[in-house]
């Protein structure tokens, strides 16, 4: 077991590395940049270091820095949390030049998966089942235009190097496929530098389905159920629930299998996600994000484990704890993510917390590196708290997100809670009768924004 990790990130997923590492009697490093010198993440750590001024790309991106941080204070691994550098294939191979350990996959997984042509045909290989598209990477219009007629509009045409609902565009008719195909060209060249983008058939009526899989990096690999991620704005996740509410027992082990035995294949070590689009009962590969995701504590919740514990014992070379047979589900869970944000255009809200009150009670979690006082700085993600909840069955999971809502207090600046209390008084949430649109049509009629 490692005596001392680095956490390459900041507010609540780094408090979270930082708390298991504790429980394990693991040292934990702090890395910040200037904006962050007060963030609890800093005051939680055994160490912490200050890597940069406030902009990301001088700071929490800088691989120099993060690897000057290990040999300051002799941390021998780093959990990259999410976001930043947690998917960057150069990132783990500089880590792993220095005689250092990433808590995650290898680099050539994260390359694979990372571009989104040569992760879809890796999966197809591995028996995974994919949406219709094109075989690889479209050059030309006329080539896209060739393709939309033979795969059936509507389509969908993504940046191979997109990420974050950036690059993604759809083509309803014929007549739209020069706008879509030159928009999420562009939007692929400014966001990643790279302006190759493919085609995909456009489901109208999905849902968002994701398989959390654990690899032990040396051929044997489990699932650990599915998570519901339906509810989006602009292809961002904004509440998430397990097990989903449209997946049956068989569904569950048949897709789960797949998967798994695709990750064995590759010798797949660590936590990673696989992400599905569900419709009239068929499940068709989009993406496989290798890392922990935001919404990993909803997994947690239903199985009772510690995702996070396990990344750290994998990748110092312990053997999983868990197998697929003792992996049993145990009630529903449920997350909801809390922005800094002022409605109805959701734009970024920073400022200083001048009151902070967790909710607390059977079955609740906040998960946040808030406080009294607290200035939420301007520089990065909007994210600043997750709250789950897990109850017996889905009702008792919903009665509990709204008492829990009802507890919680954020003051000074605008928050995102607002709309979780209206969301619980829909029949579509109370049901579990949505898919990947319905939440950007709700906000469209109830707050004017799309």
């Amino acid at each position: 077991m490692f005596n001392k990790i680095l956490v390459a990130n900041r507010g609540e997923i780094a408090l979270r590395v930082i708390r298991a590492a504790r429980e394990m009697g693991v040292k934990s490093v702090a890395v910040h940049s200037t904006a962050d010198s007060d963030a609890m993440h800093v005051r939680m750590a055994d160490e912490s270091v200050c890597i940069g001024p406030p902009s990301s790309q001088q700071s929490y991106l800088s691989i120099p820095a993060i690897i000057a941080a290990c040999e300051i204070t002799g941390a021998e691994a780093i959990h990259p949390g999410y976001g930043f550098l947690s998917e960057n294939a150069g990132f783990v191979q500089v880590i792993e030049d220095h005689g250092l350990t990433f808590i995650g996959p290898t680099a050539e997984h994260i390359r694979i998966m990372g571009d989104k042509i040569t992760a879809k045909d890796t999966m197809k290989k591995l028996g995974v089942p994919c949406v219709p598209g094109s075989e690889g990477g479209v050059a030309t219009l006329d080539e896209a235009k060739k393709l939309g007629a033979e795969i059936g509009y509507p389509v969908i045409i993504k940046a191979t190097a997109g990420g974050g609902g950036k690059g993604m565009k759809v083509a309803q008719t014929a007549k739209d496929m020069e706008r879509a195909f030159q928009t999420a060209r562009a939007e692929g060249k400014s966001n990643f530098g790279n302006d190759e983008v493919y085609i995909e058939k456009y489901l109208t009526t999905p849902r968002h389905i994701e398989i959390q899989v654990f690899g032990d990096g040396k051929g044997r690999a489990v699932h650990l159920g599915e998570r519901d991620c339906s509810l989006q704005r602009r292809h961002q996740k904004v509440f998430e629930e397990a097990p989903g509410p449209a997946i049956s027992a068989e569904e569950r082990a048949r897709i789960g299998k797949v998967c798994a035995d695709a990750m064995a294949d590759i010798s797949y070590i660590g936590a990673g996600t696989i992400e599905f689009l569900y419709e009239n009962g068929e499940f068709y590969f989009i993406e496989m994000n290798t890392r922990l995701q935001v919404e990993h504590p909803v997994t947690e919740g239903i199985f009772g484990v510690d995702l996070v514990r396990e990344q750290i014992r994998v990748a110092s070379g312990l053997p999983m704890e868990f197998t697929q047979e003792n992996l049993k589900i145990n009630g529903h869970a449920i997350e909801v993510r809390l922005n800094a944000e002022k409605l109805p255009n959701f734009r970024p809200s920073p400022g200083r917390i001048s009151q902070y009150h967790a909710p607390g009670g059977l079955g609740v979690r906040m998960d946040s590196a808030l406080y009294d006082g607290y200035s939420i700085p301007p520089y990065y993600d909007s994210l600043i708290g997750k709250l789950i909840v897990h109850g017996r069955d889905r009702p008792e999971a919903l009665a509990r997100l709204g008492r829990a809502l009802g507890e919680l207090i954020i003051d000074g600046v605008d928050t995102t809670i607002p709309l979780f209390r209206a969301l619980l008084e829909e029949e579509a949430v109370q049901t579990g009768a949505y898919n990947i649109h319905w939440l950007e049509h709700w906000l469209e009629t109830n707050l004017g924004e799309a």
